[in-house]
């Protein structure tokens, strides 16, 4: 990256980072259960939820834990259960349409990252009717309350009940969009581990990996505050000692419960202090090929803190120490240096493959593209990459000739 682009960058970032004291950010009222939610609406008059989720969890007995809730706060709901991994536009427009139909007043969302970002997506068009998506894409065009919202997250991954993100594709050209403001940061989280018991062994461990991405490139970008640093190791300490046991044996109680902490942990942190280019480029690969985000981050990590080098080694290693994945004795090199075999040690424990297969040659410029889009200058990275530097992590990424 040339020396003008550097410097822009780094001031954009400055000057959101000095402005952070004095930016809304807010957390959603958690609540533990279902059940908890359900006398919460049964408090209010004239309720009606429209829940958006897919068709996998509609049709699971898990689904029930929510539409028994709502039936006994007697709370009328409408069901939209075709979000789509990588959500669309098109999901967006049909739920929001449904909304509209059949006079809905509160959006719930029940899911993982998709559903939710559906739903915020959702809650957007219904605050901003002549705004599409694609012009929401970025920082602050909404600015506009949302219909109240409440998301319940059935993986332990995202963390997108806590953050002011969401990212939507256009199923025509491939192209994710980030849509970031603070009315999309929910009203309410249910964080119940009940939901999250039927989690195959290898959602669970994408998902947990998802967190885990969030935490580290919160903890070693440059808009690090010290209660982003002490949610990221809070996150990372509790995925550290319970993502292999929720993977292991999915029926764990402690397990799922520590991991869903972790995961509005890692949240809480990444929306306040931003993420990194591991994000970039998933985000490009879920909309070209449709890889679902968790395993793309899973995979990419690795590959930037090992490319960041030493411009991460200070903060990488102390979060190594602090973790107890490095010992307390070691230098920021060697710390460092642990963490990263642990992550990969991680993937290969939970059956989580070194490349993603599929990457084409000829795809990798107009994705180098877009992630350079994305990340610069909103990502406060440890060091600052263009998209032909990029280009160069898409093929070691895809196991293919630099």
């Amino acid at each position: 990256m040339n020396e003008i682009k550097k410097l822009y960058c780094r001031t954009f970032q400055l000057c959101f980072r000095l402005a952070m004291p004095i930016l809304p950010y807010r957390e959603p009222r958690v609540l533990e259960n279902i059940n908890q939610l359900g006398r919460l609406l049964a408090r209010k008059r004239g309720i009606r939820a429209l829940v958006v989720t897919d068709s996998g969890l509609s049709s699971l007995g898990l689904f029930k834990f929510l539409t028994d809730a709502l039936a006994q706060a007697g709370v009328p709901y409408s069901l939209y259960d075709k979000t789509v991994p990588n959500p669309t536009i098109q999901n967006v427009e049909e739920a929001k349409d449904m909304y509209q139909r059949h006079g809905c007043n509160v959006i719930i969302a029940f899911g993982g990252g998709s559903s939710m970002d559906c739903a915020k997506a959702v809650g957007a068009r219904i605050a901003k009717p002549k705004q599409s998506v694609s012009h929401m894409r970025g920082l602050l065009k909404i600015h506009k309350k949302l219909p109240p919202l409440i998301a319940i997250p059935t993986t332990a991954g995202t963390g997108s009940e806590t953050t002011l993100a969401a990212v939507i594709t256009d199923a025509d050209t491939h192209f994710k969009y980030p849509i970031n403001d603070f009315v999309l940061i929910p009203d309410y989280a249910v964080l119940d581990y009940q939901v999250t018991l039927g989690l195959p062994p290898y959602l669970t461990a994408t998902t947990g990996m998802d967190a885990l991405t969030h935490a580290v490139e919160a903890y070693i970008g440059g808009s690090t505050t010290r209660l982003t640093r002490r949610m990221a190791e809070e996150a990372v300490t509790l995925i550290k000692e319970n993502l292999k046991s929720a993977y292991e044996d999915g029926t764990d109680v402690t397990a799922r419960s520590n991991m869903l902490r972790a995961s509005y942990c890692a949240g809480v942190a990444f929306t306040r202090s931003y993420v990194g280019y591991v994000h970039g480029v998933a985000h490009s690969l879920g909309g070209q090929y449709g890889i679902p985000h968790g395993l793309a981050n899973a995979v990419i990590l690795p590959y930037f803190l090992k490319e960041y080098g030493r411009s991460c080694e200070k903060r990488l290693g102390t979060l190594a120490r602090n973790c107890g994945i490095a010992p307390s004795y070691a230098d920021d090199h060697t710390a460092s240096r642990c963490f990263i075999l642990w992550v990969q040690q991680l993937n290969q424990e939970m059956g989580i493959p070194k490349t993603i297969d599929g990457i084409k040659e000829a795809d990798i410029p107009e994705m180098a593209t877009h992630a350079d889009a994305e990340s610069n200058p909103l990502y406060p990275v440890p060091r600052l990459m263009n998209a032909k530097e990029l280009a160069r992590i898409y093929r070691k990424i895809g196991g293919l000739r630099e």
